[in-house]
């Protein structure tokens, strides 16, 4: 196998049976745009490699699946007919190339009547890795077989059917001949690579500070975890842990209460507060404002001239400052559904006191744009396009250690590439304005450490721009 430099990188998704997508292969590079009208499954194939995200991540296949709508049923194919047992599932799978070259990851999904993972196919260097099958339906395990290539050829043993397989593969492989080598290696590679994605979804109506909606929880569409986990392996540290990242474009933080927050990826509202790390439906926009106009002042200055682009009005800065407290009525009562939210007046852990404190944190800043001899104005008056705007050049201008993921701590930054994955990219923006960010996007992905995956509407949005690859699905 090839022993090269190259960053792990999902360079291609199979659908093979999932919702909508029979027998489907998308190619993925560097950015990536898909379109196709409405029902074609542009949505679909991005929670596809979501769902494979999080199982490389460490997540049970029922928070990896938890967030589709209808549950893990929804992702069986239409008209999928259920078997003697009553048993239906899904297929999907992917190829990761990197050091280890090209690896490829095939799971097999019974979705009804209970859901569970019922096989699992490592493949790399013209040889399977990695095995799994269900041999007995009253055991909550898969049968597992790996390569050894020692005294033993294969080593077999049972693996838990909730978890992907290639994720636990560095808990139980010693690495002690060139075939547990081998498979390591394959194992890490698409683990590094599936931990590296994060979702972004802005949320105007979250963004604008309504603060009873963030009181609320801000469940976008997804994001990454709190939890910390040894890289590579998918095991969970305990309490107090410290949570191992890369460094990002603007370095890397401390996170409040790590060992106490959610396991593997999840949702904003399984996050811990953190306000240096934006979540995926970025309601915490200013306090991360504050931190990288800090932290790289070469760096803001791109975003800030990025968003001059984008929007309507005369644009000098972008920054956060001190909020002004509300005392109207209206202000109390969202206060008071914030505590409410976050465990009320009596809090029965270090972690709910975490919370409480980020929380109040993130409330103190708002974010402002600077209009030159106009004044500052709030950023939560601009238009709903200008906001996602803002919110996604900040995601691709910066790097895991802003972001609220969970990236391979043990492998340098240097040697991973992070991959947006941005459903409905051009939602709420005009031409003019997506356009300006696939732009961005690819002043970014030629520095080689961000990867982009999006839905457009109108293809044209990427015409004459380098590198980028528009896929049409239902044509």
């Amino acid at each position: 196998m090839d022993t090269g430099s190259v960053r792990p990188a999902v360079t291609e998704l199979r659908l093979s049976a999932f919702k909508t997508h029979r027998g489907v292969t998308l190619p993925l590079g560097p950015l990536t745009l898909l379109s196709g009208e409405s029902g074609s499954g542009k949505s679909s194939a991005l929670q596809a490699y979501e769902i494979l995200a999080r199982l490389g991540s460490g997540e049970s296949l029922a928070r990896a699946v938890r967030d589709v709508a209808g549950s893990a049923s929804a992702c069986v194919p239409a008209g999928a007919r259920p078997d003697e047992q009553g048993r239906r599932g899904f297929r999907i799978g992917c190829t990761v190339d990197g050091p280890a070259g090209p690896v490829d990851l095939d799971l097999a999904v019974q979705a009804e009547p209970e859901l569970r993972i019922v096989g699992e196919r490592l493949t790399g260097g013209g040889q399977a890795l990695l095995t799994t099958a269900l041999t007995d339906p009253d055991r909550p395990a898969v049968q597992a077989a790996w390569h050894t290539a020692g005294a033993t050829p294969v080593t077999r043993a049972p693996l838990p059917d909730d978890r992907l397989g290639t994720s636990l593969l560095p808990l139980r492989v010693a690495g002690k001949t060139e075939g547990q080598r081998l498979v390591l290696a394959a194992a890490e590679q698409v683990v590094v690579a599936l931990r590296s994605a994060f979702v972004c979804d802005p949320r105007p109506e979250v963004m604008r500070g309504t603060r009873t909606a963030m009181a609320a929880g801000s469940g976008g569409a997804g994001g990454t975890g709190a939890r910390a986990k040894k890289a590579g392996t998918g095991k969970t540290a305990g309490k107090g842990a410290a949570t191992p990242t890369a460094a990002g474009s603007w370095g890397t933080r401390a996170r409040k209460g790590a060992g106490n927050g959610a396991e593997g990826w999840g949702r904003d509202a399984d996050v811990v507060h953190d306000e240096g790390r934006l979540r995926t439906s970025c309601d915490n926009l200013p306090a991360v404002l504050e931190r990288t106009s800090k932290e790289c002042a070469r760096r803001h200055a791109v975003l800030v001239a990025a968003v001059r682009e984008a929007c309507a009005g005369p644009v000098d800065g972008l920054r956060a400052v001190p909020r002004q407290p509300d005392t109207s009525a209206e202000g109390t009562a969202a206060v008071l559904a914030a505590g409410a939210s976050t465990g009320g007046g009596r809090s029965d852990s270090g972690a709910q006191h975490a919370v409480q404190g980020a929380a109040a944190e993130e409330r103190r800043l708002q974010a402002v744009v600077d209009r030159g001899a106009l004044g500052e104005m709030p950023i939560e008056q601009l238009g709903d396009g200008e906001l996602r705007f803002v919110a996604l050049a900040l995601v691709l201008l910066t790097g895991p250690g802003v972001l609220a993921m969970d990236p391979a701590g043990e492998i340098p930054s240097a040697q991973q590439q992070m991959t947006v994955m941005a459903d409905g990219m051009d939602r709420c923006m005009d031409r003019r304005q997506t356009r300006e960010l696939v732009s961005l996007a690819v002043r970014m992905a030629e520095r080689g450490h961000v990867r982009l995956l999006g839905t457009v509407r109108d293809p044209s949005v990427a015409d004459g721009l380098p590198g980028v690859q528009v896929l049409h699905l239902g044509a």
